[in-house]
């Protein structure tokens, strides 16, 4: 029996020292902030730019594959899906734009709650 708790009890440190650790892994949009060049308004102009009669349905600025981007989630009025257009946070251009269909939306979803 005390081996048992014993276990779990290192099971238990291992998973709350993992997420504290992808916790502050992951830098606060605050201090991203202060790395910018670009500010949102201006890249969300770039990025309606590329997706006419858009709609802006969320935005996040975030580190991803080396690049401070900011992220926009963009509708269009007669599809469910939805445009993902990145624009760079220091430069002000575009460093991806993609599909994502109701299917991928969802994958995508699941993903973020893990």
């Amino acid at each position: 029996m005390k081996v048992k708790k014993s276990r779990i009890l290192t099971v238990g440190f291992a998973l709350v020292v993992g997420v504290v650790t992808t916790v502050q892994a992951q830098p606060s949009e605050a201090r991203l902030m202060k790395e910018t060049k670009v500010t949102k308004s201006q890249a969300e102009k770039t990025a309606l730019a590329k997706v006419p009669n858009g709609v802006i349905k969320s935005a996040e600025l975030e580190k991803e594959h080396g690049l401070l981007i900011w992220s926009f989630d963009i509708a269009k009025p007669g599809t469910k899906n939805i445009t993902e257009v990145q624009v760079d946070a220091k430069t002000g251009k575009i460093a991806s734009v993609q599909i994502e269909t109701p299917k991928d939306q969802a994958s995508e979803a699941a993903a973020d709650k893990r």
